[in-house]
C-alpha cells in the first residue's frame, strides 16, 4: 500500500512534458501575463525541498520565468562547471515541482521557437537540457517509482507492437543507434515476457533472465523515453516556428524570455586555475600565428603529397578550430561544441575555414584540386557531419575532435616534428599555443601586456 501511495505521487509530466496530465495542466494555468507575477506556491515548494541551498536569493526562483531560466541555467553550469552545486538546484528534482516545471517547460520551447527557430543553438540547448533534466530526475526516484513510470510512459509512446521504423527518425538523427535495441522480425523486444518468448529458446547455456537484464532491462527502456521525449521536443519546436511564421507579431512576453535565454547562454565559461584572467572567465581568443607550435607552422605552409590528407583534416583543422574557440579544453576538460562559443558561426566562416583552406592550396599539388571531398570531413572534425556546409542543424552528428597530442603527432606525422625549447615542457600543441599566448600577456611579475593579444581577447 505505501509504495502505491508513493508512485502516485509521480505525476508523469514529471519526466514527460507532452504527456495528457501535462497538457491538462497547461490548459489550467491560465493568463500568460502572470508569468512574471510573484508565485508563493513556487516559493514554498523550493525553499521546503530537500538538500536545498537557500542561503542565496538569487538560488530561489521567484516566478515562472525565474524557474524557466533557472532550468537552463542548471543544464549550462552543470555541463560546463567544474564546481557545480547541485544544491542550488535540488528543487528540479524533486515531483512536487512538476506543475510549475510543466509551464517553465512550455515557456522556453516558445519562446526559442518562435525567436531563433528549429535549427538555433538555443533549440539545440534547449533539447539537450530536457533530455539531462529527464535522466538526472529518473536516477532520483525510487526502483519501485522508476519501474512504474518508466511502464507508463512507454505504453503512451509506444502503445502496441513495437516495428522498429518507428525509430527511423531516432535512427537517422543518431539519438538511438540499431545496436542499441533487439529485434525479432523486426520488432523491436522491450517487454520481459516477449523476449523469454521469442528469443530464450535461442540462448544456449545462458539464462535468459539474465540475458534480458542485460541487453534491454531498465536502462534501454529509460533511453528509448529520454529520447524519444527529445524528439518530441524537437518536434514541438518546428511546429510553433512554422506557426509563428504565419503570425503578424510574436508576443512580446516570449520575446523578452528569448533574449533572457540567450544572456543565459553567452554568459562567458568559467574555467579554473587560468592564468589568462583575472576573474576566472575565458572567452573565445583571436588567432596569435606568432604563437603557433613548429608543427603547425610547417602544415600552414603547405605539404607534400603524402601527408596532405591527414596533416590538413586530421591535425590542422582541430587545432585551428580549438585555438580560435576553446584554448582551454584541456585544462577544463569540459566537453563543448563550436556554436558554444560562436553562436552565430561567423569566426568559423570568416577565420578558420580560410586558414584551412589556405594551407590546403599551399599544399602540392593543392588539396581540394584532386580531393574536394575533403572538405566535408573538415567539416565533421569540427562536428558538423558529413556535409558540404557547415550548419547549426547538423552540429552534434559527429565529434568536435580535440588536436592530437605530441606522441600522436611524432607516430603518425613524424615529419612535423621539429620541437623548439618550449616543446620539451608540453604534450600537446593546443599547450604549446596556449602557453606561448598567456606568455605574450604577462610578464613575470604577472602584468598583462602585449596590444595585439589583448585587443582580441574576447573577441567572436
Amino acid at each position: 500500500m505505501i509504495n502505491k501511495y508513493i508512485i502516485c505521487m509521480v505525476n508523469v509530466s514529471f519526466i514527460n512534458p507532452f504527456s495528457d496530465e501535462a497538457r491538462q495542466i497547461v490548459r489550467e494555468y491560465g493568463n500568460l501575463n502572470t508569468i512574471y507575477e510573484e508565485n508563493g506556491d513556487l516559493i514554498d515548494t523550493v525553499i521546503h525541498s530537500h538538500s536545498q541551498d537557500i542561503s542565496d536569493e538569487e538560488s530561489i526562483p521567484h516566478n515562472i520565468v525565474d524557474l524557466a531560466l533557472k532550468r537552463l541555467e542548471w543544464y549550462v553550469k552543470k555541463r560546463n562547471n567544474p564546481e557545480f552545486d547541485y544544491r542550488k538546484y535540488a528543487y528540479l528534482y524533486k515531483t512536487n515541482i512538476t506543475r510549475f516545471d510543466v509551464i517553465a517547460f512550455y515557456l522556453l520551447v516558445q519562446a526559442v521557437s518562435v525567436k531563433f527557430g528549429p535549427n538555433s543553438r538555443e533549440s539545440r540547448v534547449m533539447v539537450e537540457s530536457q533530455g539531462k533534466l529527464m535522466e538526472s530526475r529518473m536516477g532520483e526516484l525510487l526502483l519501485t517509482e522508476k519501474k512504474e513510470i518508466t511502464k507508463t510512459i512507454l505504453s503512451t509512446l509506444l502503445p502496441g507492437e513495437v516495428n522498429w521504423t518507428m525509430f527511423s527518425e531516432l535512427i537517422s538523427s543518431r539519438k538511438i543507434k540499431l545496436t542499441n535495441l533487439v529485434l525479432d522480425h523486426g520488432n523491436i523486444i522491450l517487454d520481459r515476457d516477449d523476449f523469454l518468448e521469442n528469443l530464450g529458446y535461442k540462448l544456449e547455456n545462458r539464462d535468459p533472465n539474465k540475458m534480458y537484464d542485460l541487453l534491454i532491462g531498465d536502462k534501454i527502456k529509460e533511453l528509448i523515453i529520454n529520447k524519444m521525449i527529445m524528439q518530441k521536443t524537437e518536434d514541438y519546436i518546428l511546429k510553433v516556428y512554422e506557426k509563428s511564421q504565419r503570425q503578424v507579431e510574436p508576443n512580446p512576453i516570449l520575446l523578452e524570455l528569448a533574449d533572457k535565454i540567450t544572456e543565459i547562454l553567452n554568459e562567458p565559461t568559467v574555467t579554473y586555475g587560468y592564468r589568462g584572467s583575472s576573474t576566472g572567465k575565458v572567452e573565445a581568443l583571436t588567432l596569435n600565428p606568432e604563437a603557433f607550435p613548429p608543427c603547425v607552422k610547417i602544415v600552414m605552409e603547405g605539404m607534400k603529397s603524402g601527408g596532405r590528407n591527414d596533416a590538413i583534416i586530421l591535425f590542422l583543422t582541430p587545432f585551428l578550430s580549438y585555438a580560435r574557440l576553446y584554448p582551454d579544453v584541456f585544462r577544463r576538460n569540459t566537453t563543448l561544441r563550436v556554436s558554444d562559443v560562436d553562436p552565430d558561426l561567423m569566426a568559423v566562416e570568416k577565420e578558420i575555414l580560410p586558414l584551412i583552406y589556405h594551407a590546403a592550396e599551399r599544399c602540392t599539388p593543392p588539396l581540394f584540386e584532386d580531393q574536394p571531398q575533403e572538405k566535408v570531413n573538415i567539416n565533421a572534425k569540427m562536428g558538423f557531419g558529413m556535409h558540404s556546409e557547415i550548419e547549426l542543424k547538423h552540429e552534434g552528428e559527429t565529434i568536435w575532435y580535440t588536436p592530437m597530442s605530441c606522441e600522436k603527432v611524432k607516430l603518425h606525422m613524424p615529419s612535423l616534428c621539429k620541437p623548439d625549447k618550449t616543446c620539451k615542457r608540453i604534450g600537446n600543441p593546443l599547450s604549446y599555443y596556449v602557453r606561448r599566448i598567456t606568455d605574450f600577456r604577462y610578464d613575470d611579475s604577472g602584468e598583462e601586456h602585449g596590444k595585439e593579444t589583448r585587443e582580441g581577447h574576447g573577441k567572436k
